[in-house]
């Protein structure tokens, strides 16, 4: 059985890489439709993950941000059932969105750091440190961990 085709179209083979490496050859990028195929693709690939690296410190800085304009929703007295107020929940409801929001993002982040090409990891850093520039004007709440 081969389990290296994805599908009826001919994407190539798609290189599954256990150990670093700086090698572009074959190299699919989470998806086997993200494929590199030459200089151009690459560098276009490298200014993607930086991007979305970027983009996932802004939604930590979103959420930050929410928190913090919410807690005093937090702690207000509840109303007579004890369930607190309908601003309250939805509030809550929102920050649970935006929790699992990040452990998706940051699980994604992961995939493509076990990519193992060098490229790729250099680009998640360096999309980290843009995005810790520009967003990362507080403390974070919580680590750079997938979960």
């Amino acid at each position: 059985m081969d389990h290296h085709k994805h599908g009826d179209m001919d994407m190539g083979e798609c290189s599954m890489n256990m150990l670093f490496t700086f090698s572009t050859k074959n190299l699919c990028i989470v998806f086997p439709q993200w494929r590199v195929t030459g200089l151009f693709s690459l560098l276009l690939s490298l200014a993607a993950v930086v991007l979305l690296v970027a983009g996932y410190e802004a939604l930590r800085d979103f959420t930050r941000q929410y928190e913090l304009a919410t807690l005093g929703q937090r702690d207000l007295p509840s109303n007579r059932t004890g369930r607190g107020s309908v601003a309250e929940r939805k509030a809550k409801v929102t920050r649970a969105g935006l929790y699992a929001a990040q452990v998706f993002y940051s699980f994604f982040i992961m995939l493509l750091f076990m990519t193992y090409n060098g490229w790729i990891m250099l680009a998640v850093a360096a999309g980290a440190f843009m995005g810790h520039l520009m967003f990362g004007e507080s403390s974070a709440s919580k680590t750079v961990s997938c979960h």
